[in-house]
């Protein structure tokens, strides 16, 4: 049996349990409490649907279906979790799909309507699980506490996507998760350190503190004086960071190996990606914007669950090989560190954070014009282009 929890947020289409999940991993962050967002709805959020611009979140969204694949696929990195899980469930489960409820262990409920509240109540119960708050949500009026124990229940309000704040509700079900994921930071890496596939694991935690880093949130700027942290070695790297991060401490690597720990498959190496004339969507699809400087390649998973081992050999469109490559994306660190290794032959290489679609981060260059950690202004939009 794994020993992490996974705590499951439930209830029925549009009661707020996506921004709900962000402001509690938000909220457990500024706590420092290890946790993971396992997102087993085939909707395409993540944090940055809560962060982006609206446009840029309408663009990037890419509503799926379940399908028996997509329900195995959760099951299976639900069993082997590596750390501990909130689990943001899809509104209308059917019962191939609740499949997905015997591998967690407790529930958080939410709902827009009493009934709603009482079909989840039933449906997690037959599943065995533990209920932590049964929460009655509404766009309008005040957060209200009616009972905190053994169930948190009362009134959340306002869960708006992007205009929500963490209120009374919110931070007493933090509180509540926080005992539940009960693990320390430093219980958690000593375990993890210990199974590294390299000698030398990069906490990004410290590099960060070595970088001068405040409150662990990384700027472009810090990118040059924290590679000069980095010696010349085999690197597997740990901890919560941005895409462009990833992927300049996996090109400064240059030929050692790099490793980096998924909290759904423990340790991995970048996916591995070949460019090819001959390169036809897949499991990966792509729109590409040519511009003076720069090729924008914005790379699309197809299957809503994407499978790493799936995703090894995959070949990727060759470019122009006298300009830079921007990289965009909905996708895992690893796919796109990938996608970052496959295309360093190019004079520089820029990663886009879904949060900015307007920007571009360089993460390596050979070219004095574009300095690593440098931002490049981005002209149009090739998820918005017919290309």
């Amino acid at each position: 049996m794994n020993p992490f929890p996974a705590i499951i947020i439930g209830g029925p289409p549009h009661s707020g349990k996506s921004v709900l999940t962000y402001l509690l991993t938000r909220q457990l962050r500024q706590e420092r409490v290890a946790h993971y967002v396992l997102r087993a709805c085939p909707d395409g959020e993540g944090d940055w649907s809560q962060e982006a611009p609206p446009d840029t979140v309408r663009l990037l969204r890419q509503k799926g279906a379940f399908s028996k694949t997509f329900v195995d696929r959760v099951c299976r990195d639900l069993a082997r979790r590596h750390l501990p899980l909130i689990v943001d469930a899809g509104g209308k489960p059917t019962l191939d799909q609740e499949r997905i409820f015997d591998h967690c262990t407790h529930a958080v409920l939410i709902s827009a309507t009493l009934e709603g509240l009482a079909e989840w109540r039933d449906r997690v119960e037959r599943h065995g699980l533990a209920i932590v708050a049964e929460l009655y949500s509404t766009l309008e009026g005040s957060d209200r506490i009616d009972e905190k124990t053994p169930v948190l229940r009362g009134q959340i309000a306002g869960l708006e996507r992007c205009n929500a704040t963490a209120g009374p509700v919110a931070l007493e079900l933090a509180q509540r998760l926080q005992q539940l994921l009960a693990y320390t930071e430093t219980e958690l890496k000593s375990y993890h350190f210990s199974h590294a596939p390299t000698d030398l694991v990069i906490d990004l935690e410290r590099l960060g503190d070595r970088a001068g880093v405040a409150n662990h949130s990384w700027t472009p700027e810090h990118l040059p004086r924290a590679l000069d942290e980095i010696p010349a070695a085999p690197i597997a790297i740990y901890g919560r960071g941005p895409n462009w991060l990833y992927a300049a401490l996996a090109l400064h690597a240059g030929q050692y190996a790099v490793y980096m720990f998924d909290p759904r498959l423990g340790w991995v190496k970048p996916s591995s990606l070949t460019c090819a004339p001959s390169a036809e969507p897949s499991v990966i699809s792509w729109k590409i914007a040519v511009h003076q400087h720069y090729t924008w390649i914005d790379l699309s998973p197809v299957p809503s669950y994407l499978d790493y081992d799936e995703v090894n050999g995959t070949l990727l469109p060759e470019l122009d090989p006298q300009r830079g490559v921007v990289i965009s994306g909905r996708m895992p660190h690893w796919l796109m560190v990938g996608a970052a290794l496959a295309y360093r032959h190019h004079p520089w290489v820029a990663v886009v954070q879904a949060q900015r679609y307007d920007q571009g981060i360089i993460v390596t260059s050979r070219v004095q014009e574009y300095r690593l950690g440098s931002w490049v202004a981005l002209q149009g939009n090739p998820l918005s282009a017919n290309i």
